[in-house]
């Protein structure tokens, strides 16, 4: 599989149907954040979800468990943690300084 390829498949993913199956990335890994803060009593933020879920696909390839999906999911997963992590809190900035004027 090229690159290329794995990129397409994880932007089909990520913009695609998956995202009108469950939701928005943003929302869906901070309602896990949630989750995972409560069980185990240390803040997590969506970022953290994102990259957790990176780790699980890295560990199943190094594992030998992996399949081509794995390395699809991984890139969608790093697409969708980098858009948390640069976009949202740009975003939350913005409105923050919309509603001080």
């Amino acid at each position: 599989m090229k690159r290329s390829d794995i990129l397409q498949k994880a932007e089909q993913c990520v913009c695609g149907q998956r995202e009108q199956d469950y939701g928005s990335p943003e929302n869906n890994f901070q309602v896990i954040a949630d989750f995972w803060t409560v069980y185990k009593g240390v803040k997590f933020t969506a970022t953290d979800v994102a990259m957790m879920m990176a780790l699980l696909k890295v560990a199943r390839i190094r594992s030998g468990t992996g399949t081509e999906d794995s390395f699809v999911d991984l890139a969608g997963y790093a697409a969708c943690g980098g858009e948390i992590a640069t976009e949202i809190p740009a975003q939350c900035a913005c409105e923050a300084s919309n509603s001080i004027h």
